[in-house]
This record gives C-alpha cells, sequence and structure tokens, in this order.
C-alpha cells in the first residue's frame, strides 16, 4: 500500500496536478472531496445496512498480489521505478498454493475478526480474479485460478463477511496515467474500470464491503464515480462503499491512525501488521499484541473499527510473526470480546496504564502496564457498585470518594496477557472528569 513509513494515500493531494509532481508528492491522508469535509449522520437506510458492520469491529485485510511475489514491499514497481516488461514476469511467477486462503479465513476467525477484505486489484493493475478484460488477471497467467473466487469461498466457509479492495490507479494499463490529459484514454479508462467494477459485483454472489483506493489522477467527475457507485448499489443492495472514489460513501477510512470521525459518520481505521501492506520480507517492525489490542479498544471506545492487515507471502503462506500476533489477540478476544463487540461509545480515557471501554452502565478498565496489587481511576462521575476481574470473575475490593475510584487487593502479577481487564458496574454511565479533580482535590495545608 505505502512506501517505507509514508502513505500510499500521498498520491491523492496532487488529483489535479501533474503527473509528475503527483508522483513525487506522497504524505498523510489528505481531505478527500469537498463532500468527505462535513460528515453527516447515517440516514436510516445506512444503520440498516450497516447493523452487522458496526457490531463486528474488527475485520482482516488481506493484500496479495504479484508484489507478494517480488516480496520487496506493495510500492516497489512505483518507488523503485521497475518497467513495466521487468516486473510483468511475475505474473507468471505468481502461483499461491491452493487452499491457503482457508488459512487466512481460519486465523482471522481465531483472532475475533468478523469480516475480511482483500485486494481484488491493487495499483500495479494485476486482477486477482477473473476477468473478460484483460489478460493481466489470475485465471490466464501463474496461478490459473480465480483467487478472488477462492478467497470468498474461504471466508464464507469461516463465517465472515466479505469484501473487495479495488484500486482505481492502475500502474500497468496504458491509459492509466494517460487518462488525466487525454479525453478519449479517459473514455477507455473509465469505460475499463466501471467493467472490472460490474464483474467483481456481479460474479461471487452477495459482497459485503467495497473499498476503493486512490483516486489518482481523476476527480469525480473524471472517474463518473456518482455512476460508478450507482451501478454498485444496483447489483449489490446491502453493500457498504468507503469514501475513497470522490464521494463520501458509508465510512471514513484513517490510515495507520486512529481518529474517530464527528457526527455519526462511521469511520474504520486500517493499519500494517509491520511498516508494509504487500509481503516484505525484510521488514521486521511487527506490532506486539498488546499494540494490536490497545488499538482495537481504542476504535470501539470512539465507536470505529479496526481492520488489520497481513500480508501473505507469494506462495499464499502467512508471514509467522503474523500467526503468532494474532493468536495472541485471539486469545485475549476469547474472554474479553464482548468488551469490544458490545461497546458503546465511551468517554473516560484519562489513565497512565489504561484504556476504556464501555456497555451502559458497564465501565471496562482494560489495563496494559500492570502497575501491581491496586490501580486507581481519577474523576469517575458516578458510583460504582462492584468490581470483577474479567478473565476470572474474582471481585475487586472498591472505596471511592469524589476524587478517585481505587480498587485494591489485585494480584501483584497480570492475571491476563496481553491486556487484564476490570469490569466496574456503576450506577449511571460512566463519565469522567479530571478537571474536576484538578480545581477541587484538597490540597496539602488546605
Amino acid at each position: 500500500m505505502d512506501s517505507l513509513n509514508v502513505s500510499r494515500r500521498k498520491m491523492l493531494l496532487g488529483t489535479g496536478a501533474s503527473i509528475a509532481a503527483l508522483a513525487a508528492t506522497k504524505g498523510t491522508l489528505p481531505a478527500l472531496a469537498q463532500e468527505n469535509a462535513k460528515p453527516v449522520p447515517a440516514t436510516p437506510e445506512q444503520i440498516r445496512r450497516m447493523e452487522w458492520w458496526h457490531a463486528a469491529k474488527f475485520g482482516m485485510f488481506i493484500h496479495f498480489g504479484l508484489y507478494s511475489q517480488h516480496a520487496r514491499h506493495e510500492w516497489a514497481m512505483e518507488d523503485e521505478a521497475i518497467p513495466i516488461g521487468e516486473y510483468t514476469p511475475l505474473a507468471q511467477q505468481f502461483n499461491p498454493k491452493p487452499g491457503s486462503q482457508r488459512a487466512w479465513a481460519k486465523l482471522a476467525k481465531a483472532a475475533g475478526m468478523k469480516y475480511m477484505v482483500m485486494t481484488t486489484k491493487h495499483h500495479e493493475g494485476f486482477c486477482n480474479f477473473d476477468t473478460k478484460l484483460t489478460d493481466y488477471c489470475a485465471t490466464k497467467q501463474g496461478p490459473k485460478r480465480d483467487l478472488v473466487r477462492e478467497y470468498v469461498e474461504a471466508a464464507r466457509a469461516e463465517g465472515l463477511r466479505v469484501g473487495f479492495y479495488y484500486s482505481l490507479m492502475d500502474w500497468h494499463h496504458p491509459d492509466g496515467a494517460r487518462c488525466a490529459t487525454d479525453p478519449e484514454a479517459r473514455k477507455r479508462f473509465v469505460a475499463y474500470t466501471h467493467g472490472l467494477i460490474r464483474e467483481l459485483m456481479t460474479n461471487y454472489g452477495k459482497i459485503d464491503v467495497l473499498w476503493y483506493d486512490v483516486s489518482w489522477p481523476l476527480n469525480r467527475e473524471g472517474w463518473e464515480s456518482d455512476k460508478m457507485n450507482a451501478m454498485v448499489r444496483e447489483l449489490q443492495p446491502d453493500i457498504i462503499v468507503n469514501n475513497r472514489n470522490q464521494m463520501p460513501g458509508d465510512f471514513s477510512t484513517p490510515e495507520q491512525k486512529i481518529v474517530a470521525e464527528t457526527n455519526g459518520r462511521a469511520w474504520e481505521s486500517c493499519m500494517t501488521l509491520n511498516d508494509s501492506w504487500g509481503y516484505q520480507r525484510a521488514d521486521d517492525n511487527w506490532k506486539s499484541s498488546k499494540t494490536v489490542v490497545r488499538n482495537l479498544i481504542s476504535c470501539a471506545r470512539d465507536g470505529g473499527n479496526y481492520l488489520l492487515n497481513i500480508g501473505p507471502r507469494g506462495d499464499g503462506s502467512i508471514p509467522e510473526e503474523s500467526v503468532q500476533v494474532l493468536t495472541e489477540v485471539g486469545h485475549w478476544m476469547a474472554t474479553s470480546g464482548d468488551t469490544i463487540y458490545k461497546s458503546d461509545l465511551c468517554q473516560p480515557r484519562r489513565s497512565n496504564y489504561a484504556s476504556y471501554t464501555r456497555t451502559g452502565n458497564t465501565l471496562y478498565m482494560h489495563i496494559h502496564f500492570w502497575p501491581g496489587t491496586d490501580v486507581a481511576i481519577s474523576g469517575l462521575q458516578t458510583k460504582v457498585k462492584s468490581a470483577r476481574l474479567l478473565k476470572t470473575g474474582e471481585a475487586v475490593t472498591v472505596t471511592q470518594d469524589p476524587y478517585r475510584v481505587h480498587l485494591t487487593g489485585l494480584p501483584a502479577r497480570a492475571p491476563d496477557s496481553p491486556v487484564t481487564t476490570i469490569a466496574l458496574d456503576c450506577e449511571s454511565e460512566p463519565t469522567q472528569d479530571t478537571d474536576f479533580v484538578r480545581k477541587n482535590k484538597p490540597r496539602a495545608g488546605v
């Protein structure tokens, strides 16, 4: 997706600029279109379609393509300026093992993920699906199989929802850049793009998510995005669509950061497990399971989803580090998953060693740095009736004054890993006011 630690969204910054300027301009996720600048509350129809998605909270992103075979990052073709003739032979070398996608789906389910989103076509232009519109596709090259169909069947076998990623930007198609300045090239390339999306929306049964990416080099009008989305909705009436084709869509997509939307707008933070979206054999900067769980908690606390990426190798196998981290996350989710799936918006967040989620009047204190035999919450504005360790059900002693909730008698070592959760049953919805404590707590000599 991106190059080193910079975002692939950087290409979007120069939508109206020259091709050369765009290629050189890589930065953080910008405002996509004016429609996305002022989020609006969900419509009743969106609420209906997105009910499952809001409940799911946690999904798996999969970047898989010729770059997986190349093993040097999904942006290698662009960032290393690899000539087309040097890159395209990867299409014959790329031949993942049949059944490898079942392992992806099983890992996603074991990790507590509820949906998957796989790259059907990334920026390199190679189609992982059977298409009548190009020979640069999985069924006519090395695999001689429809990799998207295998993915769909694997996800459904594990009871997971199915999402398709589709990159509008295309480094392989001869009109992929030319369309910015050549009207006839634009017509050809837009027809090609709409045709590929139509095939994806027609040939694989019910699809739950369409995840557009990188609208360079055209704007909403150039892509005919209104027509594009109307076609998608006609073919898949219940589908959820993101905001990266220069239209607001159903949800926003902060990348490599957690930024909550406003005014009730849905959002999903997408992140890598290391620093690469596609397989990069030398990238060893893996997130720990503790970091993943903390990120998931942060998303759930603010009403968002967490889409976490794996980058399988060219043979379809998952890097062992990814398996280890997601397995550890799954063990935690087996006990604490409901604190994520059933969470409501949660206002408390101030702590040096914990983060919070909430379901109704129950506050969950997720302690990621276990301090010892006692913990405290400052400025809680409701009475705590009882508390318990979620892992064991063991009661926790609670004392409370207007400034502090003090939980004592805890084990010296954390009873759960990578995060220990304490459930606090409160009299009313828990909120936190640490300014009240700062202003009113008695000081020395007063």
